[in-house]
C-alpha cells in the first residue's frame, strides 16, 4: 500500500489508526530503499492510536528503527482527532490506514454535527464505521498533492442504504482512483478478504472520470495460520496499478458512467471477469481423439452384444 502511494522524502505522512506503527515504518523503509535519506522524514510522520499500550509500542518501534522526530498521539481519531489546523483538520500528502473493520459504536452521535465536516457525504451507520474512516481520511488529504489508501472489508464496495448513498457522493467527486481486491486471511483477527481503496485529491488527466479495478485475490502465499503477501505479490499489484491498462482477468479501467449504470456498486466481479484457461488442441490431435473414441465405442458395443446373446436377450 505504501508502494502504491509512492511517498517521497519530505512529504507529510499520516496514519489515523496507526496501531503499532507498521505502515509508518514501511514509509521509512520505502524512502530509504528508493535512494532517499530517512533523515528527510524528520517531523513528517504522524499517527494516532486509541489504545494506550499499542500507541506506546508504535513510538518504540519508530524509535528503534531510527526515527527521531515523529508525532504519535493517543486518542480516539473519530471522536477526538489529534491533528488540526485552526478549525479544520490538518492536511497531509499521504494518508494511509488499516482501520478496524466495521467498527461498532464508533462515534455517530458526535458526527451528526461534526465540527470538522467529516460527514460531508453522509452519516455512516451506527453499527458500521468503515465510511467514517474513509471520510476522515479524505478530509485529511492535502489540496492537490493529497492521496490516500485504506484497507477495508469488501462490504464497503456494495452495501446499500446509508453506505450506498455515501459511496455515490464520493464517487461523484471523482477522487477514487483504484479498487484492489486482496486474497483471504491476510490480516490478523479476520479470515475475510479485504480490499484497498486508493484516492487522489487531484487525479492525473488520464485517470479522470475513471476507476481501475484490480483483482489481486490470488496474490498471496498460503500459510498455516495466516496467508502472507510476498514482495513479488506487492510488485505485481504495483505494476498493474502503475501501468494503468486493462489486463484480461486481472484489471480493467471503468468509467464513472458505467459505475453509475451499476448503481455505484463497486463489487470487483462486476467489472473484472476471471479468465478461463481453455485447453487448445490441434486438428490432428482432435481427429486422433475422435478415432480413439469411436474405436472404444465400437468395442463397448460388441461387448454389450455378447452379453445380451449370452443372456438370451438377443438372437
Amino acid at each position: 500500500m505504501v508502494k502504491i502511494l509512492a511517498p517521497h522524502a519530505g512529504e507529510m505522512v499520516y496514519d489515523p489508526a496507526c496501531g503499532t506503527g507498521g505502515m509508518l515504518l514501511e514509509t521509512l523503509h520505502y524512502v530509504k530503499e528508493h535512494g532517499g535519506d530517512e533523515n528527510l522524514m524528520l517531523g513528517k510522520l504522524f499517527g494516532q492510536e486509541k489504545n494506550l499500550t499499542t500507541s506506546a509500542i508504535a513510538r518504540m518501534n519508530l524509535f528503534l528503527h531510527g526515527a527521531e522526530d515523529f508525532h504519535i498521539e493517543r486518542g480516539d481519531t473519530l471522536r477526538n482527532p489529534a491533528f488540526y489546523s485552526g478549525d479544520s483538520l490538518a492536511r497531509f500528502d499521504c494518508v494511509i490506514a488499516n482501520p478496524p473493520f466495521s467498527l461498532k459504536k464508533w462515534g455517530e452521535d458526535i458526527w451528526e454535527s461534526d465540527p470538522y465536516g467529516r460527514n460531508f457525504a453522509g452519516l455512516p451507520p451506527a453499527k458500521t464505521g468503515d465510511y467514517a474512516w474513509v471520510q476522515h481520511m479524505i478530509k485529511s488529504m492535502a489540496d492537490k498533492t493529497g492521496r490516500m489508501a485504506v484497507v477495508l472489508p469488501h462490504g464497503v464496495l456494495f452495501r446499500m442504504a446509508q453506505e450506498g448513498k455515501i459511496r455515490t457522493k464520493i464517487l461523484e467527486m471523482d477522487i477514487l482512483d483504484a479498487v484492489i481486491g486482496l486474497g483471504p486471511n491476510l490480516f490478523y483477527g479476520t479470515g475475510l478478504s479485504a480490499c484497498i481503496l486508493v484516492f487522489r485529491e487531484t487525479k492525473p488527466k488520464a485517470h479522470r472520470n475513471k476507476v481501475i479495478f484490480i483483482d489481486a485475490s490470488k496474490e498471496y502465499k498460503t500459510g498455516r495460520a495466516q496467508n502472507e503477501l510476498q514482495p513479488e505479490h506487492v510488485d505485481r499489484m504495483h505494476k498493474w496499478y502503475g501501468n494503468y491498462k486493462d489486463v484480461e482477468g486481472i484489471c480493467r479501467i471503468v468509467t464513472i458512467d458505467e459505475i453509475r449504470e451499476n448503481e455505484f456498486n463497486l463489487n470487483i466481479a462486476r467489472y473484472v471477469e476471471p479468465s478461463v484457461e481453455e485447453e487448445s488442441i490441434s486438428v490432428e490431435d482432435a481427429v486422433a481423439n475422435l478415432k480413439q473414441s469411436l474405436e472404444s465405442a465400437y468395442t463397448a458395443e460388441d461387448h454389450l452384444k455378447k452379453l445380451l446373446k449370452k443372456a438370451g436377450m438377443m438372437a
